[in-house]
């Protein structure tokens, strides 16, 4: 069974980039500690899912949640 893709929106990426500037971790970073919890990512996708270009996948989300210390409302809030 394929995974399922959330539905990119402008809010998603947005927020991902926000809490991830606010806590002051570089796109590297979060990269290598998604890989340390075994999601594979590269930077260039998380660039890509923080401009709102790819669809993430629930995995990729709730990994991306961990990493951050945030919750999905805070993650898929309105800004």
């Amino acid at each position: 069974m394929e995974e399922q893709k959330i539905k990119q929106d402008i809010f998603i990426g947005a927020n991902i980039r926000r809490i991830r500037m606010g806590k002051k971790i570089k796109q590297v970073e979060l990269v290598r500690l998604l890989q340390l919890e075994g999601m594979e990512m590269s930077r260039e996708t998380l660039v890509k899912i923080e401009r709102g270009k790819q669809h993430i996948r629930a995995t990729q989300l709730r990994a991306i949640r961990d990493a951050l210390g945030t919750t999905y409302d805070a993650l898929l809030a309105e800004t």
